[in-house]
């Protein structure tokens, strides 16, 4: 679980990064630490840096194991800017924004000891990565993704809609891989994006994200957002409903 979830909030964090790189002044972002996350940017692990070397890094994984990451003068590397925090619902924290666009990095800009992100093809077996992206990642945001990572399946949950009962909904936890259900009730508030709509606007296949807390053992859904699916299957998360 912890593989996926760090997985799925690196690639978001890479492929926003890229993004404001390429986009047009003025043009929105989109917005997502160690296992694999299946997308069309490969596949992707967080960790610490604990040696630099000319042609790849050696990080070490929060779950302890050590991986080469191999860069090239392709691979993009990129410093991600600190958030600023604020308070959300129920004193949750909540991250108000980058600050600006990610500044691009020379290879010998990473150090030891820094928070690092790579996407690329991961091989599991040989324990390395060739990484297409590799992000710095500021240390509040580190702590934000542990955070996050913590909380998945207490305070949020985010996936693929697999059956509505009534005021259940059932869906495949799209960070775990593994079946979650959360209920609604008449304080849950339902939106597309920007635009408010109902719990009979949920259908089978949609992908969503839920936020609310655990009682008496079910987890009550206080937000949930729809969320539209690019062509090539990975969700795409809008800007002001990114994990936080």
């Amino acid at each position: 679980m912890k593989i996926r979830l760090f997985s799925a909030m690196i690639l978001a964090l890479a492929l926003s990064a890229a993004c404001a790189q390429d986009a047009p002044a003025g043009q929105g972002q989109r917005g997502g630490m160690g296992g694999v996350f299946r997308g069309g940017a490969g596949s992707g692990l967080l960790g610490t840096v604990t040696e630099v070397a000319a042609d790849h890094y050696t990080m070490k994984t929060d779950a302890g194991q050590t991986y080469i990451v191999h860069y090239s003068a392709n691979t993009r590397i990129f410093k991600q800017l600190a958030q600023q925090r604020g308070r959300g619902q129920g004193g949750q924290d909540r991250s108000m924004g980058a600050g600006g666009a990610p500044e691009p990095l020379k290879p010998t800009d990473i150090k030891v000891g820094d928070a690092i992100t790579a996407i690329g093809e991961v091989d599991a077996t040989a324990r390395s990565v060739g990484a297409v992206f590799i992000l710095q990642v500021d240390p509040e945001r580190a702590k934000m993704m542990r955070e996050m990572q913590a909380n998945y399946g207490k305070t949020w949950l985010m996936g693929k809609v697999t059956a509505v009962d009534g005021v259940k909904v059932s869906l495949m936890g799209s960070v775990d891989n593994a079946a979650h259900s959360f209920l609604a009730d008449e304080n849950t508030t339902f939106r597309k994006r920007r635009e408010p709509i109902t719990l009979g606007d949920i259908a089978v296949g949609d992908m969503v994200r839920v936020e609310g807390a655990v009682k008496d053992g079910a987890f009550v859904a206080s937000t949930v957002t729809a969320m539209g699916v690019p062509a090539e299957g990975t969700p795409r998360v809008p800007r002001e409903d990114q994990p936080r």
